[in-house]
């Protein structure tokens, strides 16, 4: 009898970037170590996946641009000792009870974007909430002035198309100009805080210190360049995806209707089933091995979040179902682990809890009103357009 063929990742298949779950659920099933036939290692399952963040492998030699061979100078993209330092002093001034002094901002933002889907009927999800609230609420944390939102949000799709598995020559020199005009308009916001210095988190990051040392102006710049496209990205896929999921199941949708105390724990499960971010990626420093391969140091090893946190060994024969009551919903792994774990979790937590959670007891009759468009990305997976109808409307 002939062995299976093997089945390599591959996002290239029909249908992918609209679907990729029944792909991650045949690679975790059949084949979930891989030394893939392309030069990297690929791993799928729950445990594996966590493994592998818990371990100390470098993001940094996994992050090098690929066109001027310089690694960012933030956090996200830094080994230790760099991370530890970076992270101490963002974390100083970026802290839970900051995050929860935001929630009457975060109502009134989304409260006032209800309004004006209540006034036009139907409209965009993404155009009128999922993406204009986190760029809100970044741009009031930080205390901006009013910037090209637009050109930003340009700018920022541009730059995570570096999280992508494969990127080539073109979009890689079109992300290294995104990031240098992204570094430059950051370097005149700066200017300006400086000058209008404020209550706010750009000018506590500028004052921050942390055993005598302060964040130097490459490192301001690229953690405010992270905070500002990590800080809006992920959070409007999360909104996003969350809602095109509960239109999706009519019977959870009514469930959070007739429980909105269990807003959490749906986040908590929008976040495991169809994750914002859906890989993220370490390059082997130290010996290593997985399953019994042994993964040979300067290996590069993509880990599959999404496939993770759909694997019914952790999650259960119905890992592939949304469930708004999952009892294992908040072991996802979409905010990553181990030292790297994101910084901004509970900032996303709280405003998917408050968009989605007034969202759907605002508008009863909530539905969609046509074809969603996603937005072709294997890592930041979402959509660009999510057309809604909202019907009768209820007090809020």
């Amino acid at each position: 009898m002939t062995e299976p063929e093997r089945v390599w990742f591959n996002p290239y298949l029909p249908g992918f970037t609209r679907d990729p779950y029944p792909h991650y659920k045949e690679l975790t099933e059949s084949h979930p170590v891989q030394d893939h036939p392309l030069g990297f290692w690929f791993l799928s399952r729950y445990d594996d996946v966590l493994a592998l963040l818990r371990a100390g492998q470098s993001v940094e030699a996994a992050a090098q641009d690929t066109i001027t061979g310089v690694v960012n100078a933030s956090m996200l993209d830094r080994d230790p000792p760099d991370h530890t330092r970076l992270r101490a002093l963002v974390t100083k001034v970026f802290t839970r009870r900051a995050i929860a002094a935001l929630e009457p901002m975060i109502v009134e933002l989304v409260d006032t974007a209800l309004d004006r889907m209540a006034e036009q009927g139907s409209s965009d999800l993404v155009q009128q909430l999922a993406f204009p609230l986190p760029f809100a609420v970044i741009s009031r944390m930080l205390g901006l002035p009013p910037v090209d939102g637009a050109r930003v949000r340009e700018l920022s799709g541009t730059l995570v198309r570096a999280l992508e598995v494969v990127v080539d020559e073109q979009a890689a020199q079109a992300i290294a100009d995104a990031r240098v005009e992204l570094g430059e308009l950051t370097r005149d916001l700066l200017a300006w805080k400086r000058a209008n210095p404020a209550d706010d988190l750009l000018t506590a990051l500028i004052t921050a210190e942390h055993e005598g040392q302060v964040l130097n102006e490459d490192e301001l710049v690229s953690q405010v360049v992270l905070l500002y496209v990590a800080g809006h990205e992920t959070t409007v896929n999360l909104i996003a995806n969350g809602t095109h999921a509960l239109l999706r199941d009519p019977g959870q949708l009514e469930l959070l209707r007739g429980r909105p105390d269990l807003i959490g724990n749906a986040v908590e499960e929008f976040l495991r089933y169809d994750s914002p971010v859906q890989q993220t990626r370490r390059v082997i420093v130290t010996p290593y091995s997985v399953d019994g391969a042994e993964i040979p140091i300067g290996s590069f090893v993509i880990a599959c979040l999404a496939a993770a946190n759909r694997d019914e060994r952790m999650f259960g024969a119905d890992a592939g179902e949304l469930r708004l009551e999952r009892k294992q919903a908040r072991n996802h792994l979409s905010f990553g682990g181990g030292p790297h774990h994101c910084l901004g979790a509970a900032l996303a937590r709280l405003e998917g809890q408050i968009a989605i959670g007034r969202l759907v007891r605002r508008f009863p009759r909530l539905s969609l009103d046509g074809e969603v468009e996603h937005n072709n990305r294997i890592n930041l997976r979402g959509l660009n357009a999510l057309p809604v109808k909202v019907r009768a409307t209820v007090p809020g």
